[in-house]
């Protein structure tokens, strides 16, 4: 009867370690579709509209062109040039 407990003790520890190996690989696997679907998610979603050169839209930068081309020309003095161009950047 003795002889008896040991194979049976053993083939328990042994399907329960099966058992265990198997619930944590079905984790890892669930767990990797999950990241999947997060990851395609995000790669579906369109980025938001970043404005270029530092938070300046495009009109304000050809707005800026403009102004230094006046003043190039000399429409516009120094004081005037400054005057609009910080009024630009600050709607900007």
């Amino acid at each position: 009867m003795f002889r008896r407990r040991r194979p049976l003790l053993r083939a328990a520890m042994v399907g329960g370690g099966a058992y265990y190996a198997g619930k944590k690989v079905q984790q890892g696997r669930e767990q990797e579709a999950d990241q999947d679907a997060r990851l395609q998610n995000l790669e579906d979603t369109p980025a938001p509209a970043t404005p270029s050169s530092g938070g300046m839209t495009d009109q304000t930068i050809e707005q800026l062109q403009k102004l230094g081309d006046l003043k190039k020309q000399g429409v516009l003095t120094e004081d005037e040039f400054e005057q609009q161009k910080q009024k630009l950047l600050q709607s900007a």
